[in-house]
């Protein structure tokens, strides 16, 4: 169920993105990017940064993604879906004899640099990034500069190399344009280093330290990175400058030392929103954009974050969306779409007794019918005229009784006869019938264009312990059945102990033949019609009780169906109370209550344009049985594929994330009701709900440290009635710049916080781990390569 739920919603949330009308809503990348991770860990970063940017950049199909493991992560990427975007290169670990813990750091730098197939590996991943971004060119709007975002793990031991690796980048993919502006970011996962928290955190000084050196003006390095197919060394040199235009630091702690909300992932979210903030591709938005404040400028951002030494200062940031939460509306549509369809097929239909035996194939006519195949044509009693008579005198029959005649001329021979022509064959005809297949032909054919009878009426007739039980009238058949056999036998011996001559047949004075075999003939059609009708009887009963098998079957049939539709039932509830609770308590309140009454009033509308059981036409759902009988998935396919083209798109289900949340605050509430949630209040409510979450993801040592520079940018549209609001109160509160960058799309809104200048000294996290990193220095570790 899980893996056809999950793509369900998120493909909803992702259409979300879109805008309801003009365009598809995203936003593009001026120019080409490739995103470069370095070291292990770093597969789910590079997977939801890739979805991500799919998801949000018209152009995101022409982003490289290239990274840079350990061949002891390759055993967790081979189950990765490859696609062209994606190229990885995995690096041999440092020999474990010669390597330990000591010194493992600066053992991959020497690794790196006496092992040549890690250079030749990487010349050649770079190259074949180069040539696809080439392919995808059509895409962007510009070739003259490439984007490079490097992404790192602050305790990764193998970021000692991002130096080296990034340098190579930039020269080789630098080869196809003018310009190559590359950026840093280094994560920090606090929250994962419980266990080796002191040995981490010293590698993660160690870093930091390297960070703050590639990014002082004077920094320099120069190696022989690039290989030619001859094997020789090209020398690549930087010279002078900051490595990197920016260097971020992102946490999973904020800086209040709290998680962020979101975790590690909001994170991989800010790569995202900085990247796009940094490279999009400004359109006219068809409105002033100057009243939402300034675009991003990347040359005053660096100029407003030096030091007072003039240093180039580390850069963090923050990041908070608050959004209508599609999954868990997708997810809970979904359950009372199917709730509404199990509450129709519970729906009684307004039949009698005699038109439900009808559909169940039990009603007279039927039963009539089905005999007549089984059981001979009594025109067969007439051959009986023609059985071999003994010889015997008229005058001794007339005294017999119908038994004693009956054995005085025929012997065994007329119960032989019946035997053989009726009871026999009968029973054959019942050996060969196929009661199993018949009741299911009739009851699939009586129930074709029945729309409004499903297995729940079924189930409920079947059952004995039901009001509407068929089994009532089948036992009181049966009943009536066993007592008017009972009474035919009776009335059989009655005449059998009758005597001959009170039988009704021509006699001639003198002439004994002939009144012998009228004696004969009106014996065989006094006796044996009679014994005809108990065998009818007999027979019917007979398939009374297979029809009591059959019954059972279907009731066990249809209590199978309703058991997996409540098992569906619960595992869509699961679904839908699980992605309610991961949207957090306030912008997920009320979506049962809310979506119930909306899925409910679109059900009716389709209903009222449609017809009654438009949800059971072939066009919709269709048969509900068929489908569930083919198994519980093939009918979710169909209830997802039609929430999807019929439901969700109603323009009731589709409003702005601002209206839909208000309305869905008040969905418990009278209008009339002091108590209801305004407009302005919500609007107020969402906006500190954003600055709030959007603190930034970095514990400083003083929160108001004096080199602090901020800059605030949203994501949404520019035509919300929100943005508008929320750029009011930052003209009227703002002590940072401003922005806002325009997507055509009414899911919901994003904030973006920037924060720079400060250093790593200023790091709560570089504090606390400077003293393990000196007392491991003090006892033999090493964390720097000898040329540092």
């Amino acid at each position: 169920m899980k893996e056809r739920l999950t793509p369900f919603a998120e493909a909803y949330a992702a259409a979300g993105e879109k805008t309801a009308g003009q365009g598809d809503g995203r936003s593009s990348i001026h120019y080409p990017a490739v995103f470069l991770f370095v070291g292990d860990g770093l597969q789910q970063a590079a997977e939801h940064i890739r979805s991500v940017n799919a998801q949000k950049w018209d152009n995101g199909a022409g982003v490289m993604y290239v990274e840079v493991q350990s061949e002891a992560a390759a055993s967790s990427s081979v189950h990765r879906e490859k696609h062209p975007q994606q190229l990885i290169t995995y690096l041999s670990s440092p020999d474990a004899t010669r390597s330990s813990a000591q010194h493992r750091r600066p053992d991959w730098a020497k690794h790196f640099r006496e092992e040549s197939k890690h250079l030749l590996e990487l010349n050649k991943t770079f190259r074949q990034a180069s040539h696809r971004l080439a392919d995808f060119g059509r895409l962007y709007s510009s070739f003259d500069r490439l984007h490079l975002s490097v992404i790192t793990r602050v305790e990764d031991p193998m970021n000692i190399l991002v130096p080296e690796i990034a340098l190579l980048a930039r020269s080789i993919l630098g080869q196809s344009f003018k310009s190559v502006q590359m950026d840093l970011y280094v994560l920090v996962h606090e929250g994962e280093q419980e266990n080796n928290f002191a040995y981490a955190s010293s590698t993660g000084v160690a870093f930091l330290q390297e960070v703050e050196q590639m990014q002082r003006d004077d920094y320099s390095l120069s190696a022989p990175l690039q290989r030619t197919e001859d094997g020789l060394s090209v020398m690549v040199q930087h010279v002078a400058a900051p490595l990197f235009e920016l260097a971020y630091i992102l946490s999973d702690r904020n800086e209040r030392g709290v998680s962020v909300n979101g975790g590690i992932r909001s994170n991989y979210d800010i790569i995202c929103r900085i990247s796009l903030l940094k490279n999009r591709q400004r359109v006219d938005t068809g409105s002033d954009s100057s009243s939402y404040g300034s675009d991003y400028n990347n040359t005053a951002f660096r100029n407003n974050i030096r030091n007072a030494d003039g240093s180039q200062g580390l850069v963090s940031a923050g990041f908070a969306r608050v959004r209508r939460p599609d999954e868990a509306i997708a997810l809970t549509v979904l359950e009372h779409f199917f709730l509404g369809l199990v509450q129709r097929m519970k729906q009684e239909p307004d039949l009698g007794v005699a038109e439900r035996e009808r559909l169940l194939g039990m009603d007279e006519p039927t039963m009539d019918a089905r005999l007549e195949q089984l059981i001979p044509d009594e025109g067969r009693l007439e051959d009986m005229n023609s059985l071999m008579t003994r010889s015997v005198s008229f005058s001794s029959l007339r005294s017999m009784s119908l038994r004693e005649a009956e054995y005085a001329l025929f012997e065994q021979g007329g119960d032989a006869f019946f035997a053989d022509n009726y009871e026999q064959e009968t029973m054959r005809r019942l050996e060969r019938w196929n009661a199993e297949s018949e009741f299911r032909t009739i009851v699939a054919e009586r129930m074709k264009g029945r729309r409004d009878v499903h297995f729940y009426q079924l189930a409920a007739w079947s059952d004995e312990n039901h009001s509407d039980s068929i089994w009532t009238v089948l036992h009181s058949r049966i009943r009536d059945l066993n007592i008017a056999i009972e009474q035919a036998q009776q009335d059989l011996e009655s005449w059998y102990g009758s005597r001959a001559d009170d039988l009704t047949f021509q006699k001639l004075p003198f002439m004994d033949k002939h009144n012998v075999r009228n004696l004969t003939r009106a014996l065989i059609q006094t006796i044996y019609p009679h014994k005809l009708y108990i065998l009818t009887l007999q027979t019917r009963l007979k398939l009374c009780r297979r029809w009591e098998e059959q019954l059972t079957a279907l009731h066990r049939g249809s209590q199978v169906l309703v058991r997996q539709m409540d098992e569906l039932a619960l595992e869509l509830n699961r679904a839908a109370t699980a992605s309610v609770r991961s949207a957090d308590d306030y912008i997920g309140q009320n979506i049962a209550d809310y979506y119930s009454r909306l899925t409910a009033d679109v059900m009716a509308d389709m209903e009222e344009k449609r017809g009654e059981h438009v949800f059971f036409e072939e066009r919709s759902v269709g048969d509900v049985m068929a489908l569930l009988q083919k198994g519980s998935d093939v009918l979710l396919d169909r209830l997802i594929t039609i929430c999807r083209q019929d439901l969700l798109p109603s323009p009731i289900l589709s409003q702005p994330f601002e209206q839909e949340l208000l309305s869905r605050a008040n969905v418990t509430i009278d209008y009339n009701n002091k108590q209801a949630l305004s407009q302005e209040d919500l609007f107020k409510e969402l906006y500190r709900t954003l600055e709030d979450r959007a603190t930034i993801h970095i514990r400083l040592l003083d929160y108001t440290h004096k080199h602090r520079y901020e800059e605030k940018y949203m994501f949404g549209n520019a035509n919300g009635e929100f943005v508008r609001y929320a750029t009011g109160v930052d003209h009227t509160t703002r002590i940072y710049k401003t922005g806002f960058i325009h997507e055509d799309r009414t899911s919901g809104v994003e904030k973006l916080n920037l924060m720079g200048g400060f250093t790593i000294e200023d790091l709560m996290y570089y504090r606390n781990g400077k003293t393990y990193y000196d007392t491991y220095l003090a006892n033999g570790y090493t964390f720097h390569a000898d040329a540092e």
